[in-house]
């Protein structure tokens, strides 16, 4: 069992830039990799990036290559996403969730997810 809990959203101007924190808690040692995901209202959850728990590697949604850069401290229990340049179209709530099998693009591969964080990009 994993518990995770968000914080660092909030309200910025476009071309501006947030990092959100994911502080994992429970049984991390079970943690295979975190994942960040997000929905809009009345969209759809959708894939954002995650990080491989004990390898560090990365994967991004095409969306945000080259703008987000998601990461871990060196005690292994936080996470962060780094969102630069962001844009109006980055406005949903961003969740981190603890990712058990299958691929790191379904958000059912996910077991255990923090409440959310809000991010607004205005214009």
């Amino acid at each position: 069992q994993v518990q995770l809990v968000e914080s660092g959203g909030g309200l910025v101007q476009a071309g501006g830039s947030l990092r959100l924190s994911c502080a994992a808690s429970g049984r991390t040692f079970s943690i295979n990799a975190v994942g960040w995901f997000r929905q809009a209202p009345g969209k759809e959850r959708e894939f954002v990036a995650v990080i491989n728990w004990q390898l560090g590697s990365t994967y991004y949604a095409d969306s945000v290559k080259g703008r987000f850069t998601v990461s871990r401290d060196n005690a292994k229990n936080t996470v962060y996403l780094q969102m630069n340049s962001l844009k109006p179209e980055d406005t949903a709530v961003y969740y981190c969730a603890s990712h058990i099998a299958g691929s790191y693009y379904s958000s059912g591969s996910y077991a255990y997810w923090g409440q959310g964080t809000q991010v607004t990009v205005s214009s």
